[in-house]
């Protein structure tokens, strides 16, 4: 009995754990997976000479990794933002920087240059990981959950929380690889798609998030998801991970194109 209620609390605390995540590794890798086709073979070639010997994809998840370095730790909350009703308002973010100010800051950064290798890769893969994360719509936060961490849930009977649910839940359930995914994604990408998402600012980025906030919190009362909340946000769910994988691309072109 011990040993079984040992178990289940190690199981709890890897569930808690996993919440400071964006979208599992699976999501980062099939973002940067779709981007890389989207680009040109020669600024590919520039990206991938910076963060070697990582490629693009790999490199999504290098900023959740280092969450384990403490002197990383002033990067803690760059990973997302405040908005209560769609727009950027600086006053009410972290104030050690959000998403937002992060993504603007390090692109700028990246296309004035002068850095030394090591700062270029590492802003490089921080940017990289900023733009992916804040497509997933709990990234940009109400203020009043922690980005839905704190709105347990059970999927498909497991304990977790809402944000860890659109992070890899769902993209997990499905069972298949990021190429595997990401090959069928990007089958769905067309010329009018890419217009339209490059097409839209970082504001717009954020009115697109909180849009979708009824659809996201849409929850039984019983908080017992399954089948049909994934059914009803599996297209959003591909959508953004489509929309993050045409303005990663259009971002990199931007600075080494």
């Amino acid at each position: 009995m011990k040993k079984l209620r040992l178990l289940s609390l190690l199981l709890f605390c890897c569930t808690l754990s996993s919440q400071v995540f964006a979208w599992g590794q699976i999501g980062h890798y099939l973002i940067g997976y779709m981007a890389e086709k989207q680009m040109k073979k020669s600024t590919l070639k520039k990206v991938e000479s910076v963060i070697y010997p990582m490629s693009l994809g790999r490199s999504g998840t290098w900023m959740d990794e280092i969450r384990s370095d403490r002197s990383y730790d002033y990067a803690n909350t760059w990973h997302y933002l405040t908005s209560k009703n769609g727009e950027y308002d600086p006053t009410i973010q972290e104030k050690d920087g959000d998403a937002f100010e992060a993504i603007k800051r390090l692109k700028a950064e990246l296309k004035a240059g002068g850095l030394s290798p090591k700062e270029e890769a590492e802003k490089l893969k921080m940017l990289i990981h900023i733009v992916e994360d804040i497509h997933q719509p709990l990234h940009v936060g109400t203020g009043e959950d922690r980005g839905g961490n704190d709105v347990r849930i059970e999927f498909f009977n497991q304990a977790t929380n809402l944000h860890a649910l659109w992070d890899s839940g769902m993209i997990d359930r499905k069972g298949m690889s990021y190429s595997e995914l990401g090959d069928e994604l990007y089958r769905r990408v067309t010329p009018e798609m890419q217009n339209a998402y490059r097409s839209a600012s970082m504001e717009d980025w954020l009115k697109e998030a909180v849009a979708l906030r009824p659809l996201v919190y849409k929850l039984p009362e019983s908080k017992k998801i399954s089948w049909v909340y994934m059914y009803e946000a599996n297209d959003t769910v591909e959508e953004r991970l489509i929309a993050a994988s045409v303005r990663l691309a259009q971002i990199l072109e931007e600075i080494y194109g």
